[in-house]
């Protein structure tokens, strides 16, 4: 079985691209809503493997309530990128403009 998560975002557009460059991905489905102005379901796939499913959030919610609390909004465990600069590279490119709750960092349950 594999999964892969699914992420709802405001200005779904530009999280797409975000999550393409952090990661190294390329967008394989695209279903935009009646207007052309965000996406309804987007699926991001790296080196043909599904990775990311994203999707405009119905209810925006307040970012700034969110920073400040800072509430866990999205945790990203990757597997197999690659390369430490390749990991390195999508914590940099995700964390600007956002709120680090922890750094990047091994965990003890997870087998290297």
């Amino acid at each position: 079985m594999k999964n892969y998560a699914q992420v709802y975002v405001k200005n779904s557009f530009e999280a797409a691209e975000l999550y393409c460059k952090a990661f190294g991905a390329e967008i394989t489905l695209e279903m935009k809503n009646e207007a052309d102005t965000a996406y309804e379901h987007c699926e991001l796939s790296v080196n043909g493997e599904e990775f990311l499913a994203l999707s405009e959030a119905a209810n925006p919610c307040d970012i700034e309530l969110v920073h400040k609390m800072k509430w866990e909004t999205m945790t990203f465990n990757v597997f197999e990128m690659g390369s430490e600069e390749s990991v390195c590279n999508a914590f940099n490119t995700l964390s600007d403009g956002g709120v680090i709750i922890h750094p990047i960092q091994e965990v003890p349950w997870i087998a290297i």
